[in-house]
């Protein structure tokens, strides 16, 4: 039985850009390959830490949600618990409300972002229009 899970890690803060895409890279691979489906990942970036782990006091946030077999997951948080770039890491089943939750989160961080773009399509107009009067 399919079931859709959320997993957020949090990755040690010395590793570069291209480390931390390798890191993500690994873990969606890992969950395809083992016959799951990522339904959404979003990069939270550097965050401080509540509270200093392995004496860092900032780790890169991840989330990656996905669909896979319940059994998988022991899997993917054992190859987390062995890879020394990721300091914490969790993992959550989602149920009807959590997944409609999550949709609804997504959707309205794609309405807000859309929203953020489009005024600077417009306002760009604008100013080559008083450009224009101005000459």
């Amino acid at each position: 039985m399919i079931k859709q899970y959320e997993t957020v890690f949090i990755a040690t803060p010395v590793l570069s850009d291209i480390q931390m895409k390798e890191a993500v890279a690994k873990y969606t691979k890992l969950i395809t390959d083992n016959g799951g489906e990522i339904v959404y990942e979003e990069d939270w970036g550097l965050k401080q830490l509540a509270y200093p782990i392995q004496h860092k006091t900032s780790g890169f946030y991840y989330l990656i949600e996905f669909k896979a077999d319940p059994q998988f997951v022991g899997t993917l948080e054992t190859q987390y618990h062995r890879d020394e770039r990721i300091l914490r890491y969790i993992t959550v089943s989602l149920d009807k409300n959590a997944v409609a939750y999550a949709e609804h989160r997504r959707q309205t961080r794609a309405a807000k972002a859309a929203a953020a773009a489009a005024p600077q399509v417009e306002e760009a107009p604008k100013a080559e229009a008083e450009e224009a009067d101005n000459e």
